[in-house]
């Protein structure tokens, strides 16, 4: 059975105030031309298939065509909601579209949705968790404790059914981790302060594979049958040296390991970094249409150097210096370190410089628990 993972696309998402639907559109057809020539049994959409709970018009108009498209094709899709997503907007009209082949998991109300498909090995269970806070599986199961994601996660499969099948699949949206080890991240994804929502992965040994989404740079956790698939689109500079892929697992009988195939997704434009002199940066005689941060290294004042970029770089979204000067203030160094630190990290750093003392074990508790909470009423 081959099965096409996908996760973040992010539909109708702004980069730097730059609206990416176009480099959406043109991805998604890549996609559906994929889905054409490799004919995958079923498309697994891991979370985060909108940028924003309220998405725009235009960003559901999009999705519209894609998810139509593979029906069209008559492939099975199914769907997660990821945090970014309202799972009562993207569920709208769920039961209509099973009838089209097209499977999106209602909110969590105390069960995890359950669907199969049959290859020549028998039965697959494809099991849809929705993203998951500690919260709304504590109001489904109050005879339960819940006391953070891990366990959340853990009593919400508990209930997952098994029966009727060898082998099983988990469609999931959370930051995992194994042994306490994160995967690697991106700026342009929202991880709850200190790791505080990670959720180990021995969370998922039940499942012959899980695809999970919410990191946007592809890798697996823990062992290479639990991945994220990644985002089709860079979405951060952070991002700019990743290769996108489309992920093709092909799952064997049961107890033998999936195959894995990453298939490169080649964007309409690039997201890239540069770096050098204003004079070396602009030499190229024609225009390049990718979305650019610049790294000027000029240890003289420039005139206008944004104007001479946008010449060569339409879609020029960033403009820093790194030179003497900058270096002297701390430079593009320290705010790159700035972003990779969470909230609690930077609160205690600033507390540290103030008091001449690193926080206490309890005020680190008290203040995780905090921040958790405002996390939590997002």
């Amino acid at each position: 059975m081959k099965l096409l993972q996908l996760a973040d696309l992010h539909i109708g998402k702004r980069v730097n105030e730059f609206s990416m639907l176009e480099d959406q559109i043109y991805i998604l057809h890549q996609i559906l031309d994929i889905a054409r020539e490799r004919r995958p049994d079923g498309v697994l959409i891991a979370g985060d298939v909108y940028d924003k709970t309220i998405p725009s018009a235009e960003a559901v108009t999009v999705l519209d065509g894609f998810l139509t498209s593979l029906a069209d094709l008559h492939i099975p899709v199914f769907v997660v909601p990821g945090n970014h997503d309202s799972a009562e907007r993207l569920g709208f009209g769920s039961h209509l579209l099973r009838e089209s082949g097209v499977y999106i998991a209602a909110p969590y109300h105390g069960a995890v949705e359950r669907f199969t498909l049959e290859d020549a090995y028998g039965p697959v269970g494809i099991h849809l968790l929705p993203f998951l806070r500690p919260a709304a599986v504590g109001a489904c199961h109050p005879e339960e404790k819940v006391d953070g994601y891990d366990s959340g996660v853990r009593l919400a499969l508990s209930h997952a059914d098994f029966s009727g099948a060898d082998r099983h699949v988990l469609v999931a949206h959370q930051f995992v981790t194994s042994g306490g080890k994160e995967p690697e991240r991106s700026d342009s994804e929202a991880i709850t302060v200190g790791g505080l929502d990670n959720v180990e992965v021995s969370a998922f040994d039940r499942f012959d594979y899980v695809a999970l989404g919410h990191i946007h740079g592809p890798q697996f956790v823990g062992r290479p049958s639990v991945r994220y698939a990644g985002s089709p689109l860079k979405y951060s500079f952070s991002e700019w040296r990743q290769q996108k892929t489309a992920l093709l697992v092909t799952l064997r009988g049961p107890g033998e390991e999936p195959e894995l195939e990453k298939i490169p997704l080649i964007p309409l434009r690039n997201l890239r970094v540069i770096r050098g002199p204003l004079a070396q940066l602009t030499a190229m005689g024609e225009k390049s249409q990718d979305y650019i941060e610049a790294v000027l290294t000029d240890e003289e004042s420039l005139a206008d150097p944004l104007g001479e970029l946008r010449q060569i770089y339409p879609n020029l979204m960033r403009l820093t210096f790194d030179n003497r000067r900058t270096q002297t203030q701390g430079g593009p160094g320290v705010a790159q370190s700035i972003r990779e630190k969470s909230p609690l990290e930077l609160f205690g750093e600033f507390y540290e410089a103030q008091n001449g003392a690193p926080l206490e074990e309890e005020q680190t508790a008290l203040l995780s628990q905090l921040l958790a909470g405002l996390e939590e009423a997002r």
